[in-house]
């Protein structure tokens, strides 16, 4: 491509050299300001590279929740970097197939950057603050600087380039992946790929059967010795093969300097991190944290797709999990958006408002009523399943039965950080509605005047009758939909059965290790899956340490999730070295039944790659610092002795709370609390010897109670309590550390 005219460059105001209007390059942002806790924070969890990644569980990644890459290099190929990029619409839409094979993601391909030497050396940075990777690839005939990033609210990636003398002939080049599932169980015999792309000059272009398609767009443009490379994505079904959007995007990324985008993609990411604070002392646990945030808010948002287990990023090897497992992992992927107060990454809840009546279709056809709804795995973020379904409790048991309540329990605890109760009303209630109608239809009356659930699944490990995950699941279930009769004051035709089922559903089966798995079927062996603990984690229903031990004296099969949720439920104990020992063995990439933690914060299970683990490994810490389950909210209420300091502000609790909090030396310091709905506020404050309430003007504010103190709060209001004659300064702050940690990547 012809060179175009080269513009100066310039001084900004904060010293870094910036492009003044400059068509192919933009500024370095300004370092973070001395007051700017989070800037700090931010910069110090960047994640570094000093060795050359090879492949999906090493390379830093970009996103904004559609368009994604990954940057590596394939072993045996010395002077080639790789840009794997994929967008979360990309899938296939053939129905008469499961959701895996038929609605199958789709792998879309790589941007090739070649060099002219072998290279030899890499120096990356990947800015979180910014959502930029920055650095050098250094090479055998030179060395090319560059800026990588994904824009945050358009579905542009953008590469800068700047070649030293060796490698001006540094050039850009783009293979398509097969239009093919990856997915090698029960593949029917009569699948085919879709048909070859079509290539033109900077785009390809690929068919699907099904009609539509999807196609990759990428140009680049120079001034003097810089350069620019814009690409996208653009998906269509079933008329566009998504051809003239990709190339009109594209286009216009490049037309003028991309100086306004870039600003427009800083300050959302900036706002985004600033939602919410959290510091503690041990830093690769609170870099851990931050780099989750950015990677959730890279793959998922509340106006695009339910992130499936990999993500929005596609590993080129190919994945057996090509679409949306509901059975755990969009379970556990999605609760740390709660607490660290980002309601603009929940795609659960739209998901149900928006596409509920593909529900019954995951039903088998024989028992559809217009009733009854249920929810299979894998599907895909339409809630569609194709010709699979889940199964009949008695007949036909598989482990899909409990997953659409699961899923709406996610989505119930969004509901209950925010209380809005539009959402209780015309989403959780009519879904949750039918999902327990599932349950019931299939209850039997026992000779002990129980109601008993016949045969179902455990997820991956038995079926039982009187399922233990099941019944919890329905228990939380009917009590949700009685509480919000009493929430919204309007009452419904099935409340009599709702309690009926309260009040009569059979009791979990013990022995004496605690809860079975169900009627006659103990644990026997070490089983990844917390399904038979449901009811002590994620719903809270009661505290057992004997069932709960039993599953932790067998962990050889576990695998990252399970040290998540372990975490969690030992936080519930109050057991903070525990908790915090699960944890670590997950972070510190500790190897278990072919599953650890990668260099990059991804997680792999034999040779599937997947994020939904680590991910759920980032509530594990808000647990610790945070819980407001049944009514209370408590501060610090699993902090690890060896964490003397820790400062949280704007956590966000259920009953609508944010919550800013500081403790120092081992002792909680203050506690700021918001209220944004006017519900009661209940405070396990932890502070030693009397304390006092204020508002926010300093004026005393009336309470009960000691050490879970009721503060009656209006919406807006906002109570300090602090030691009785201490008068405190609530504001963030980066705690000291207690040790020294390397940065995640490959330092």
């Amino acid at each position: 491509m012809t060179p175009i005219s080269r513009r100066a460059f310039v001084a900004g105001t904060s010293g870094a050299l910036v492009a003044a209007g400059s068509p192919v390059a933009w500024g370095r942002p300004p370092a973070a300001a001395p007051d700017d806790v989070h800037g700090t924070l931010l910069r110090d969890a960047a994640m570094v590279w000093k060795r050359l990644p090879g492949g999906w569980q090493e390379g830093p990644f970009l996103g904004n929740g559609f368009l994604a890459a990954h940057l590596y290099a394939k072993p045996g190929e010395g002077n080639v970097l790789r840009v794997m990029i994929n967008h979360s619409h990309v899938q296939d839409q053939r129905g008469q197939w499961e959701a895996a094979i038929g609605y199958s993601r789709l792998g879309v391909g790589y941007l090739t950057l070649t060099f002219a030497g072998t290279i030899t050396g890499v120096d990356w940075r990947l800015d979180l603050d910014n959502a930029e990777l920055t650095g050098t690839v250094t090479t055998a005939r030179g060395s090319v600087r560059f800026t990588v990033l994904i824009l945050s609210q358009e579905d542009v990636l953008l590469a800068s380039l700047e070649p030293s003398a060796g490698e001006e002939a540094a050039a850009w080049g783009f293979t398509a992946l097969p239009s093919h599932t990856t997915r090698t169980t029960r593949v029917p015999p009569d699948y085919t790929a879709n048909p070859d792309p079509t290539t033109g000059p900077g785009f390809v272009e690929q068919p699907l059967h099904a009609g539509g398609g999807y196609t990759t767009a990428w140009q680049e443009v120079r001034s003097g010795t810089k350069r620019l490379l814009a690409a996208t994505i653009a998906y269509g079904h079933p008329e566009s093969t998504g051809r003239e959007q990709a190339l009109r995007t594209v286009r216009s990324a490049l037309d003028g300097s991309p100086a306004r985008a870039i600003a427009r993609h800083r300050d959302w990411w900036h706002a985004f991190y600033r939602r919410s604070f959290v510091s503690v002392p041990d830093k690769k646990v609170q870099r851990f944290y931050w780099i989750q945030l950015y990677k959730l808010a890279c793959a998922t948002r509340s106006h695009g797709p339910v992130t499936p287990v990999f993500g929005p990023w596609f590993p080129e090897s190919g994945n057996n999990w090509t679409s949306i497992w509901w059975n755990t992992n969009v379970q556990v992927t999605y609760p740390v958006a709660n607490g660290s107060n980002h309601r603009e990454l929940d795609a659960v809840t739209p998901a149900f408002a928006k596409y509920h009546q593909n529900l019954e279709s995951n039903v088998r056809p024989e028992l559809r009523d217009g009733e009854t709804y249920a929810l299979c795995h894998p599907g895909d973020w339409k809630l569609r399943s194709g010709p699979r379904y889940v199964g009949a409790p008695g007949t036909s048991p598989n482990d899909h039965t409990g997953n659409l309540t699961w899923a709406l329990h996610n989505a119930w605890v969004t509901y209950r950080h925010h209380m809005d109760d539009d959402v209780l009303r015309h989403v959780i209630r009519p879904v949750l509605t039918k999902a327990v109608n599932y349950y019931a239809r299939h209850l039997t009356e026992g000779a002990d005047g129980r109601l008993h659930l016949p045969e179902t699944r455990s997820p991956e490990y038995a079926n039982a009758a009187d399922c233990t995950y099941d019944l919890s699941l329905l228990r939380w279930g009917v009590g949700a939909l009685l509480d919000s009769v009493r929430r919204l004051r309007s009452g419904d035709p099935h409340e009599k059965q709702w309690r009926d089922i309260r009040d009569r559903l059979v009791p979990y089966h013990e022995n004496e290790n605690g809860v079975m798995i169900g009627d006659g079927v103990p644990l026997a062996e070490s089983h990844r899956h917390f399904s038979h603990l449901l009811w002590l984690y994620p719903l809270q229903e009661k505290l057992d340490r004997r069932t709960f031990d039993h599953w932790t004296s067998r962990q050889e099969r576990w695998h990252g999730y399970s040290y998540a949720a372990a975490s969690s439920m030992e936080t519930l104990f109050g057991k903070p070295e525990q908790a915090l020992r699960h944890l670590r063995f997950f972070l510190d990439g500790n190897v278990t039944d072919k599953c650890a933690m990668t260099p990059n914060t991804m997680y792999r299970e034999g040779s599937n790659f997947a994020l939904e683990s680590s991910i759920s490994a980032g509530q594990s810490l808000l647990d610790m610092l945070t819980q407001s389950h049944g009514g209370v909210v408590r501060v610090f209420p699993a902090v690890s002795g060896t964490w003397r300091d820790a400062s949280l502000q704007r956590v966000r609790t259920q009953g609508a709370f944010l919550v800013d909090a500081s403790r120092r030396g081992g002792r909680t310091e203050w506690i700021r609390v918001e209220s944004e709905a006017g519900e009661p506020l209940r405070l396990r404050h932890g502070i030693a010897g009397a304390i006092e309430v204020r508002d926010e003007r300093g004026r005393p504010l009336p309470y009960s109670g000691r050490d879970v103190i009721s503060v009656p709060l209006r919406r807006g209001q906002t109570a300090l309590i602090a030691p009785k004659g201490s008068r405190p300064t609530p504001r963030p702050r980066d705690v000291p550390a207690n040790g020294t940690e390397p940065a995640w990547g490959l330092p």
